[in-house]
């Protein structure tokens, strides 16, 4: 069965990978299509892909799999990365809206770029795909905020505070398994006053990689709906990445959402970065829909950030995912409540 859906993801690094493929042409090789990236423009095509959250993440080195090798035991806990410092984290930061913005350029006008309501409303998706820019990791916004305003300006809608890593706003969760995501402190002053500013500028607050504590300071502080573009079920998977139960309710109380991530150490019950059958993907989609209902669960794949199932390997592969939902009775309105109609709904009113 090929019958794609609709989709609309909530987070993928695809800019990352063209950052640092051996392309000169990042704007090319997206729209010729390639076969390490698990999204580009004859995938995008293939599969019905209607936009999604647009990952700007800064690493510490040029990005290899070995942190996935190293998880791929039956236990591991790895320290926190180094901080980074601010101008290595703007200067790649604005490489990466370079890439995007020449990509949206070149895109014949089919590719746009969400930084209002209208643009939501006004979304067609048959025909268009619609992109928000988000960064993962607030390395990059300066401690006085005056980066936040130029990259506002250039279309930034989304903020993960931290990665994992320690940052001046607050400390991401290491990658730890079996562990609870109650590790380290919270937010620091300058990252409560970094909510507080988001929120008045109406750029959403990814809570994905953020420490328990920080996930409170958030729940308290913020005015907006919670929100974890790519996170999963610690019930299920006993990691620190994933969320509790408590959370879940904390950000179904706010009218938040959550994506379903398809890194497999964050879905497997043994925590490990391994090749995982799609059954363990409904297991959590339902748990979340238990504890948020069927209106506020999408998925923020990762897709370019992680170990996929291989079944899925990228978006060619969503209607095997779709296929596996419609053998555990997932009903086409629910599948594309999931795939694409929520994620779009949510936008609609928080945008």
């Amino acid at each position: 069965m090929n019958n794609y859906s609709p989709y609309f993801d909530g987070h993928n690094d695809v800019l990352l990978k063209l950052l640092f493929s051996k392309e000169k042409n990042k704007t090319k090789e997206f729209f010729n299509g390639n076969d390490y990236c698990h999204i580009d423009f004859p995938k995008i095509k293939k599969s019905k892909f209607v936009g999604g959250f647009f990952a700007i993440f800064v690493p510490e080195k040029v990005p290899d799999e070995s942190l996935f090798s190293k998880m791929a035991s039956k236990s591991y806990s790895y320290d926190l990365p180094s901080p980074l410092k601010y101008d290595h984290s703007i200067a790649t930061t604005i490489s990466m809206i370079d890439i995007l913005k020449n990509i949206i350029k070149n895109s014949n006008n089919e590719i746009i770029l969400f930084t209002n309501k209208n643009d939501i409303i006004n979304f067609d998706h048959e025909n268009q795909i619609g992109i928000i820019l988000h960064i993962e990791g607030a390395e990059a916004i300066s401690e006085n905020f005056d980066s936040l305003e130029i990259l506002y300006e250039l279309g930034l809608r989304s903020i993960g505070l931290v990665w994992s890593r320690s940052n001046i706003y607050g400390n991401g969760v290491p990658f730890k398994f079996p562990s609870s995501p109650d590790i380290g402190s919270g937010l620091t002053l300058k990252g409560k006053e970094l909510v507080k500013e988001s929120n008045n500028l109406k750029i959403l607050i990814d809570l994905s990689h953020l420490n328990e504590k920080g996930f409170w300071d958030v729940a308290k502080i913020s005015n907006s709906p919670l929100i974890a573009t790519h996170s999963n079920c610690h019930e299920i998977c006993n990691h620190s990445r994933n969320l509790t139960n408590d959370q879940f309710k904390a950000i179904n109380d706010s009218g938040g959402f959550v994506g379903l991530n398809f890194a497999t150490a964050f879905l497997r019950e043994d925590g490990q970065m391994i090749d995982t059958d799609l059954d363990i993907l409904i297991r959590h989609l339902d748990h979340m829909i238990k504890h948020l209902g069927e209106n506020n669960v999408g998925i923020g794949s990762d897709f370019d950030g992680a170990k996929v199932p291989s079944k899925i390997k990228d978006l060619t592969g969503m209607n095997n995912l779709k296929n596996e939902m419609i053998k555990f009775n997932y009903s086409e309105e629910l599948i594309d409540k999931i795939f694409y109609k929520n994620w779009l709904n949510f936008l609609k009113e928080n945008f």
